[in-house]
């Protein structure tokens, strides 16, 4: 059924293409109502308009509060015209059928990432424009409904097609983009309302996004994906500009997150390299080539084909040194000319800029969903330094010792559980991640650190000589044991088990230097 368009009504905030839409209308000889500021820029354009006000015979009243809450608004966006009691009341009301609602919502996002005060937030809540858009929509059968920019194409080359008319199908395509922009608004003012009420976890809770990608597939070919980005606008992947390089994939999306939120741990330079959402070489340094080359040492065989990230500018000596190793993902808050030129001798490699870091410590929500629903927690921002660190051996760490210890702590924090992290002199050297036993996880830590030492042609393994860190307490000696075995010397773990004191004791008879934590972090 198509419905030819007579009369439309604008009102937006996104005015973005909304002159040259007018002017479409206007050459079909349709009818623009409009209000505000989008009224004023139709007309400063050429584009005749009626104002909302004279159009209901009602001022504007209240700073604008109510303006379009009118039976001449909302009876001509609601009217069925297949219903002679609908067409009757129109008649008997004087009310003008309204064929096509163009409006989009006051700018209530962007008002509250620019920090505004709550006054200016609350201001920014649109009233009007949800209920003239959740009408329209209702009433696709009749009624065109148009929130964003990008859609006046389709209405034009539709009306074009069609003697000045829309189809059916677009309108109710068009209703279904509606009401997920009004749900998401929506959704931003509760959570948002929420959070300024300092709860949580609400009674009832709405995730809102919007579709930044469609993606070829999701962890499998035969799943499909999708990307989308959140109010937070936390700087990562997301927001990234890709200079180069093919299409991200939902694991290289997946991965390079992971990669790039572990790198915001630290303020020296520091390289991560990540394979399958864990970590297979990270390291600190003076500049950031060295800190590579650290990194890369841990494990150079799942180093190939993995994510690498910096937290601070990539510089041509280390784009030399990435382009020597087949990567699928570089990403950096900025990448110098002389880099960038480096890469784009790589066509494949995907190259991403951040402008800027997350903030470690910033708060915020992560979800994971579960049959039947989702489970929603705070993100995990704790963080320890030294003055938190409670010595339990006879032996107390050297200061290296401390420094290496809270180094593989953090980077603890990013390996999937059970997770055990050997470090020395700034640079992890063996990773053991997500094992059943967190035994097993020192023992593998401690067999791929040998294995790197044996293909570099180095005498003994990096373990030697190192720290380890345990993400979660030792609930027996033998996890201990077996990173001494390794050749560690100190140990930094959450404490808390129930055998703490055999453990410790077992430290003790190694001449181990430990440290509890009091703060544990799993990753599942």
């Amino acid at each position: 059924m198509s419905n030819a368009i007579r009369r439309a009504l604008v009102s937006v905030s996104d005015k973005s293409g909304l002159v040259e839409f007018g002017k479409f209308l206007t050459a079909q000889g349709i009818e623009i109502l409009s209000t505000g500021g989008s009224a004023r820029a139709l007309s400063d354009a050429g584009v005749p308009v009626i104002e909302v006000s004279a159009h209901t015979g009602f001022p504007e009243i209240m700073d604008g509060r109510v303006k379009t809450l009118h039976p001449k608004i909302h009876g001509g966006i609601l009217a069925r015209r297949d219903l002679k009691t609908h067409t009757d009341a129109m008649e008997e009301h004087d009310i003008a059928p309204i064929d096509l609602v163009v409006v989009n919502l006051y700018p209530f996002e962007a008002t509250v990432t620019s920090g505004a005060d709550y006054e200016t937030c609350v201001e920014n809540i649109d009233i009007g424009g949800p209920g003239m858009v959740r009408a329209a929509a209702k009433n696709h059968g009749f009624v065109t409904i148009v929130t964003d920019p990008a859609d006046y194409a389709l209405i034009e080359e539709e009306m074009k097609a069609n003697a000045g008319a829309t189809s059916l199908g677009l309108r109710r395509k068009l209703a279904a983009t509606a009401y997920s922009h009004t749900a998401r608004y929506d959704s931003m003012i509760s959570n948002w309302l929420q959070g300024e009420c300092g709860v949580d976890f609400p009674r009832e809770t709405t995730l809102g996004g919007r579709h930044k990608q469609s993606l070829r597939y999701g962890e499998n070919p035969h799943q499909v994906a999708a990307v989308y980005s959140s109010i937070d606008a936390r700087p990562g992947v997301v927001t990234a500009e890709q200079l180069q390089g093919k299409e991200l994939s939902y694991n290289n999306l997946n991965d390079t997150d992971a990669a790039f939120e572990l790198v915001s741990e630290f303020e020296a330079p520091t390289i991560a390299i990540i394979k399958h959402a864990n970590p297979c070489g990270v390291a600190t340094g003076d500049n950031l080539s060295e800190a590579y080359k650290a990194a890369l040492a841990c494990d150079p065989t799942s180093a190939f084909g993995g994510i690498i990230a910096t937290n601070t500018t990539m510089d041509a000596a280390t784009a030399h040194l990435v382009a020597d190793l087949f990567a699928e993902v570089i990403i950096a808050p900025s990448i110098d000319d002389e880099a960038r030129a480096i890469f784009a001798t790589k066509k494949n490699l995907r190259v991403l800029v951040t402008g800027e870091m997350p903030n470690p410590a910033d708060t915020g929500i992560a979800m994971k969903t579960i049959s039947g629903g989702f489970l929603l927690q705070g993100r995990d921002n704790g963080r320890i330094t030294a003055k938190d660190l409670k010595i339990v051996t006879k032996r107390a760490p050297t200061d290296q010792e401390v420094a290496d210890m809270l180094f593989a702590f953090r980077v603890g924090k990013h390996v999937k559980s059970n997770a055990i992290v050997y470090a020395k002199n700034g640079a992890i050297v063996g990773i053991g991640a997500g094992q059943m036993s967190r035994v097993d996880s020192s023992r593998i830590a401690a067999w791929k650190s040998k294995e790197a030492a044996d293909t570099a042609g180095q005498a003994q393994a990096g373990t030697i000589g190192s720290v380890v860190s345990s993400d979660a307490f030792f609930p027996f000696a033998d996890g201990l044991l077996a990173a001494a075995d390794a050749g560690a010397t100190a140990v930094i773990q959450p404490g808390g088990s129930m055998r703490d004191a055999d453990v410790i004791a077992a430290a003790d008879e190694a001449g181990l230097a430990m440290v509890f934590t009091g703060m544990r972090h799993f990753r599942h």
